[in-house]
């Protein structure tokens, strides 16, 4: 049976959100461990962060990689709230940009993803979600843009101002560098360089029995910051999949970001990927239109019909997480939690509907 999940930024890794979340229906967390608001401008820390032409902010300590102690903490904290730890969600650049820029760091950087995946695996957590894209979550904008104008994001548009050589995964990584132009770099390079990572670390997860799962592109366009980008198009993720048929191969599926594709079924792109038994965890929430001009919507009130969806996984045995990736915030004091909570509520009801 599936399972409800909450994903938490770093900074909200907290006793208080771990009650929040189990109040709410969630058995499931998808902890983020990288500081996507260090040295950025956001308006609201709670929110997804959007920020500007440089990015989200300044990525980690390239020396401090997660260690299995604080990883295994972190279970202990979450299930002393009820809750199980079920994925990380995403790398940060100081620890593998050079794996994605195929820079001079490329196989320390290696080394380090091989680190993080076996500490994964000695402190019981079971799933990496990660994205392999050099321009990262990039062009997005805000507004008022969901039902009773709630604020929510979307995208207004192309966004191919050229990237410095000084960011990757729109994050920078060396601020000395932010004036400097990022060498041109084609599909196929990016294609290969996914490839080469691939290859290199999923030995490591399988021994450490820990999943890596892909996220698409977001916004799915086929270049962002005038850079390639990977899984732009639903049948682009059977490219990656048919890559390495290692079982540790798996798909963190963006219900949302399929949807803003310009190609392909969603419903059928669902099922296709859930019957291969290639879907980590999903990202499920609702979107009105599609790139390069979309706006993110409350989970019963876009494009989606996402009760759908949630019956297409479950018609595959699908037995993994769901989180409301994202949600509209709401007019009250406590706008991120009160746009989660009617997210879970809905999420809650349909699992309810497929037993």
């Amino acid at each position: 049976m599936m399972k409800l999940g909450l994903g938490l930024y770093r900074h909200m890794l907290t006793p208080e959100n771990f009650a929040f979340a189990r109040q709410a229906g969630a058995t499931h967390i998808i902890a983020h461990l990288v500081d996507y608001f260090r040295g950025g401008d956001h308006a609201h820390a709670e929110d997804q962060p959007v920020g500007t032409d440089l990015g989200w902010g300044i990525a980690g300590d390239p020396q401090q990689l997660w260690t299995a102690a604080e990883l295994t903490q972190l279970r202990r904290d979450v299930e002393s709230a009820g809750l199980t730890l079920e994925a990380i969600e995403n790398f940060d650049p100081a620890h593998w940009h050079d794996i994605l820029l195929d820079g001079p760091q490329r196989d320390h950087h290696i080394e380090n993803v091989k680190t993080i995946i076996r500490n994964l695996g000695e402190a019981g957590v079971p799933l990496m979600g990660y994205n392999f894209s050099i321009a990262g979550v990039a062009g997005r904008t805000t507004g008022a843009y969901a039902r009773g104008g709630a604020p929510s994001v979307g995208m207004e548009g192309p966004y191919d101002l050229p990237m410095p050589a000084g960011m990757a995964w729109n994050m920078v990584i060396d601020p000395e560098k932010v004036d400097t132009p990022l060498p041109p770099i084609t599909s196929a390079q990016l294609w290969d360089r996914l490839e080469r990572f691939l290859n290199d670390v999923l030995p490591t997860a399988e021994a450490a029995g820990v999943k890596l799962a892909a996220h698409p592109d977001d916004p799915p366009m086929p270049t962002i910051r005038d850079t390639p980008r990977l899984v732009y198009q639903p049948h682009l993720y059977q490219k990656l999949i048919d890559i390495n048929p290692s079982a540790s191969n798996t798909l963190e599926l963006c219900v949302g970001s399929i949807a803003e594709m310009t190609e392909g079924d969603l419903y059928e792109t669902v099922d296709n990927y859930a019957r291969q038994n290639r879907v980590g965890y999903v990202h499920l929430r609702n979107v009105v239109g599609k790139v390069p001009t979309y706006k993110e919507s409350f989970i019963d009130d876009g494009d989606i019909d996402v009760l759908r969806v949630m019956k297409i996984l479950h018609d595959n045995k699908f037995d993994g997480v769901v989180i409301p990736d994202h949600a509209p915030q709401m007019s009250c004091e406590a706008p991120w939690h009160a746009g989660m909570a009617y997210a879970l509520g809905f999420m809650a009801a349909g699992l309810k509907t497929l037993r």
